[in-house]
């Protein structure tokens, strides 16, 4: 039952659900997401413990014929599950569930940032659930005037901005066009870092022959903000580059 027994090296009962946590996180946060709301971050957190700190912790206790090696090694393994799972639930309450453009910029909203009031209250019902398979993309328009616009101003200032009401996201191909007006030419972004200036040189090489053909606009992620790349037509996303809009 406990082969690990005869080696210093524990394998972890979690180790064949290590690709599983790169599956979850592509599924529940693809692309776009995993960079912004720091899946892939998490994700080699979560390979760190089952993989390193397994074996690590095993070297320590292990000694051949030690009297109550089956129990230490026993408890690293149900560690490790705790903490392999204390991870897959912090990706599934943290998964990215809407992208939502707002005036000038992209949004990226967490499962975990929208109460459920406010999700019930949304005016479109495929806006009142939060989604499990990526992203919803979707617009938010603001209220004009009244005192519903002088409220949503004042939770702006405290905030919880209109990305965090769905009852004011609308669909996307509303509010894609005054999004455009906001856009630029990746040709124009101006990096930060010798990092940065290489991700852009690589997409602009990569579509050297129809680089006018996509629009930078700001993404703003959890933690940090990026350039989504969207086609010129109906702003639909193409690519994110980890490059600093502002």
């Amino acid at each position: 039952m406990f082969t690990a027994l005869s080696t210093p090296w524990n394998v972890s009962p979690c180790a064949p659900g290590v690709p599983l946590v790169g599956t979850a996180v592509v599924a529940i946060e693809p692309g776009t997401s995993t960079l912004n709301a720091g899946g892939s971050t998490l994700t080699l957190l979560i390979i760190a413990v089952d993989v390193v700190i397994g074996p690590a912790l095993t070297l320590c206790v292990f000694k051949g014929g030690k009297k109550g090696l089956r129990f230490d090694l026993t408890v690293i393994s149900l560690l490790q599950v705790a903490a392999f799972s204390y991870g897959m639930y912090v990706i599934a309450v943290a998964r990215p569930v809407f992208i939502v453009a707002a005036i000038d910029r992209l949004i990226l909203v967490a499962a975990n940032s929208l109460d459920d009031a406010d999700l019930a209250a949304a005016s479109w019902p495929e806006f009142r659930t939060r989604s499990w398979f990526g992203p919803r993309l979707v617009g938010a328009v603001p209220p004009q005037s009244g005192q519903e616009a002088i409220d949503m101003a004042v939770s702006g200032t405290l905030g919880k901005d209109i990305e965090l009401f769905p009852k004011y996201y609308v669909p996307y191909s509303q509010v894609s066009n005054a999004l455009l007006k906001h856009s630029h030419a990746p040709s124009d972004l101006t990096p930060k870092s010798v990092l940065e200036t290489r991700l852009l040189q690589q997409f602009l090489r990569a579509h050297e022959n129809d680089r006018t053909e996509y629009r930078a606009i700001p993404l703003q992620g959890r933690t940090d903000s990026y350039v989504m790349i969207v086609t010129p037509k109906n702003a639909q996303p193409v690519a994110v580059l980890a490059i600093d809009p502002w």
